[in-house]
Order: structure tokens, then C-alpha cells, then sequence
């Protein structure tokens, strides 16, 4: 696991708290320099630190993945500060939490325009130092629980992890004859900032991002979800990662015991197959 990570670089978005903090702690302990991403620049800030705290090479970036052009400068910077790139982990995910009725226009614009063309913008600036990198490269794509075991009142969310599930399916398909690959992380509940760090994201001019603690419970009841295997800290959630991305793994999921809600998905799906060939 050493050999192929040891000396290559990692891009990480959303690497200011949470998930992509501990990713971050991750590939530095196994020799790569680490560069955090994140809008809250001081929280990357934060993250590089840390890294370089533990002996590690760490470099922290402020900006908004919603921005493309931000991201391509970002790029820019990387290759000239360390020539390529050779894990990419796309890992955004704000929250708006809310019934599909009374989610607002601006509401799905904000979670459609960060978590999935945040992430499609993170790929197309990244995907050239990528290409010039040495084995072995790797792209990750935070998606969610979410996208097999959805739950009311968190649509616009939910909406959007489908979408970027679909999205690096198909990455993966056109990438595997460039020997790069690339893993769907599927994360359940954590024990992070995410709540927190996704109201302080929302751009100012979209209004307030409201949390309804009646829309949470309503949430937790639908996708009957137990709290005890269904949240963990960033830090266990990435304790295989690496394994799993020396093996090229097509689906990680983090945590969590949804096993039901996904047998349940593929038995319906097969049957609706079965009744197509009749």
C-alpha cells in the first residue's frame, strides 16, 4: 500500500473539517503531499497544518468549487507547485434539509450548483495533472447513503448525490483505459461541521440556509436509520480508504448497515426486469 501512494500528490475538496480533513490525514501518513481545498479557507488552513504538524507536506487553498474558474487557477497552482496529481478526491456535499414543496428555487440551485457541478468542475480542472501523473491515480467521488437508502425531506440533497453517483459510474467506464480509477465513496452520518459548514457556505445573496429540527426527525423516522452504526467520526469512515483505492474498489461504502434498504432497491429493480421479459 506504501509503494503506490508513498511520494504522490493528493487534491482534496472540502478538506477544511470533516470527511476531507481525515482524508487529508490519511494520504500524508502514507507519504503524499496533501493539498486542502475548501471556501473555508482557514479550516484548510487548518487541515495543512496538521499535516505538517506530523511531519507531512501540506499546502491549504480558499476557494468555491461552484467556481470554475477558481478551480482551473487552483489546478494551475498545483502543477506548478508539484507537476501533477495522482489521488483527486471530489468531496463536497452541502446540505438543505426540507420538504420538496418548500424547498425554493435558490435552495436547489445552491445544492445542485456545489455538490454536483462543484464536482464535475473539480474533475475537469484536475483531470490533466491526472493524466500526467505516474501510477498509481486514483479520482474520488464523495456521493452519499443517501443515494441507496433515501429519506424524506432532504430531496434537493439527495437529488444531487444521485446525480454525481451516475456521474463517476460513467468517469470510471471512460477513465479505465488510462489505468486511472475511480471509487464512489458512499458516507452515512458523521459526526462533523457539515451542518454547520453548509449554512456558512451559502452565499449570502440566496438567503439563509434554515435547519428544522422537525425536517431531521422526520428524515431519521423515514429511513428508519440506527444511530449507533449510522454515524461514526471522519476518522473511521476512512479507515480502509486506502485499501480500498490500491484495490480500485468501485463502491466504498464508509459505515453504516444499510444492507435492507439496498436488497430492497436491486430485488425491486430485478423484479421490474422480470416482468419486462414476460
Amino acid at each position: 500500500m506504501d509503494e503506490g501512494f508513498s511520494g504522490g500528490v493528493a487534491v482534496i475538496t472540502g478538506a477544511g473539517s470533516g470527511l476531507g480533513a481525515a482524508m487529508a490525514g490519511r494520504f500524508a501518513a502514507q507519504g503524499m503531499t496533501v493539498f486542502a481545498l475548501d471556501i473555508d479557507g482557514a479550516g484548510a488552513e487548518s487541515t495543512a497544518q496538521a499535516v505538517r504538524d506530523n511531519g507531512g507536506r501540506a499546502f491549504a487553498m480558499a476557494l468555491d468549487v461552484a467556481n470554475r474558474e477558481a478551480l482551473l487557477e487552483a489546478a494551475r497552482r498545483v502543477e506548478e507547485m508539484a507537476g501533477h496529481c495522482s489521488v483527486l478526491c471530489a468531496n463536497v456535499g452541502v446540505q438543505q434539509f426540507g420538504a420538496i414543496g418548500a424547498l425554493t428555487e435558490n435552495d436547489w440551485r445552491w445544492v445542485l450548483d456545489v455538490n454536483v457541478m462543484g464536482v464535475i468542475h473539480t474533475v475537469d480542472a484536475f483531470l490533466p495533472l491526472l493524466r500526467k501523473a505516474p501510477p498509481r491515480r486514483h479520482v474520488v467521488i464523495t456521493s452519499s447513503s443517501a443515494a441507496y437508502s433515501p429519506g424524506i425531506r432532504m430531496g434537493a440533497y439527495t437529488t444531487s448525490k444521485y446525480a454525481v453517483t451516475g456521474y463517476a459510474e460513467t468517469l470510471r467506464l471512460e477513465l479505465a483505459d488510462e489505468d486511472i480509477g475511480v471509487s464512489i465513496l458512499f458516507p452515512a452520518g458523521m459526526a462533523t461541521r457539515h451542518l454547520e459548514s453548509s449554512r456558512n457556505a451559502r452565499p449570502a445573496e440566496l438567503g439563509p440556509s434554515e435547519t428544522r429540527r422537525a425536517d431531521i426527525d422526520a428524515m431519521m423516522q423515514s429511513r428508519k436509520i440506527d444511530m449507533a452504526s449510522h454515524v461514526a467520526t471522519a476518522e473511521h469512515a476512512t479507515r480502509h480508504l486506502l485499501e480500498e483505492l490500491c484495490e480500485n474498489r468501485r463502491y466504498i461504502i464508509t459505515h453504516g448497515d444499510c444492507r435492507a434498504a439496498i436488497i430492497d432497491n436491486f430485488e425491486e429493480l430485478l423484479a421490474a426486469q422480470d416482468r419486462a421479459l414476460e
